[in-house]
């Protein structure tokens, strides 16, 4: 059994802003390398608003939700605000029927959400 794929970009965009490309799937094995995008977004880049880009995203079950709290968590502690852009409309769903849009703004593109960072940073 192979393990799922799961590759993260961080890219830093200006201000305190980064960008986390997420491509393949978020599962429970996805921890360690979210929490290094986390690590490299905030402590290489100081970032203060890190955006989510699922555009990438082939497959996320409960566990990568769970994954996402847990960088939700990570990020609240530190101040910092998260948001997330190119949700399916199944996976937009998901985030409103757990709650997860109440905490992560979602935006319709990248655009939209580096527009409202750069508001706010």
């Amino acid at each position: 059994m192979t393990t799922p794929a799961l590759e993260l970009d961080v890219r830093p965009v200006g201000g305190a802003t980064a960008v986390i490309d997420i491509r393949g799937d978020v599962t429970a094995t996805s921890e360690q390398p979210l929490s290094a995008a986390y690590d490299e977004a905030t402590n290489t880049h100081g970032a203060q608003s890190l955006i989510l880009n699922f555009t990438g995203l082939d497959y996320m079950n409960s566990s990568g939700i769970g994954m996402l709290v847990t960088l939700l968590v990570r990020a609240n502690r530190q101040r910092q605000k998260l948001a997330a852009f190119g949700l399916t409309d199944h996976y937009r769903q998901i985030f409103e029927l757990t709650r997860l849009d109440e905490a992560i703004t979602i935006y319709d593109d990248e655009s939209s959400a580096l527009s409202s960072a750069s508001a706010t940073s």
